[in-house]
């Protein structure tokens, strides 16, 4: 979803572009216009994907509940089943959901004990991302918002010589069917997903 509103973003852009007309003395600020909406695209997808975020499991969460510390939780980590504990309520499964939707739900299980619950969810630490194959240092890494491709890779220690640059597949996370899809070193990435870096044979 996101992969497609940056690319909705960059031709409404050109669209902007064209019914403004700009004359030809203006072309080097038309070309600045175009890049920044090409720079501005993978962002738009980041901030896109990361406020609809679904939590799964190795994710870390936090829960506050307003003016009752002994119900609150500092730093809970999603089970391989998808599930936290939060005190009084027990095992609450969490994955699959938004960080607003966990809110909502646990702000509802809080009325059978509380009177107006203030239930506040929040994020601690995402889940691990991976990168594989022609890397100094394949494994598993922390995750930070605005991640990239071109960071993953730096982070795993940068490209081997035999690394081929226009050859990475990424495998999303939230792809059921974890099909390997072509990705370019500009594309975001998102917590659980697995990077591969072929290798060149020329």
């Amino acid at each position: 979803m996101g992969e497609v509103i940056g690319r909705k973003l960059v031709a409404s852009f050109c669209k902007l572009l064209h019914i403004f007309n700009f004359e030809s003395d203006l072309m080097p600020l038309r070309s600045l216009f175009l890049l920044a909406c090409l720079l501005c695209a993978p962002f738009a997808f980041a901030e896109s994907e990361m406020s609809n975020y679904r939590l799964g499991a190795g994710d870390t969460i936090g829960v506050g509940v307003y003016d009752e510390k002994e119900l609150s939780v500092e730093k809970v980590r999603l089970t391989d089943a998808g599930t936290v504990s939060v005190p009084m309520l027990g095992e609450v499964r969490a994955a699959g959901l938004t960080l607003s939707e966990l809110e909502a739900q646990l702000t509802n299980d809080f009325k059978k004990y509380l009177v107006s619950p203030r239930v506040t969810v929040f994020m601690q630490q995402y889940r691990d991302f991976f990168v594989n194959g022609q890397v100094y240092k394949p494994g598993n890494f922390p995750f930070q918002p605005g991640l990239t491709v071109r960071k993953a890779v730096a982070i795993a220690g940068g490209f081997k010589d035999r690394a081929s640059q226009g050859h990475v597949a990424i495998i999303r996370e939230r792809d059921e069917t974890h099909t390997p899809l072509k990705a370019d070193l500009g594309m975001p990435v998102m917590p659980g997903d697995i990077i591969t870096v072929e290798e060149s044979f020329f």
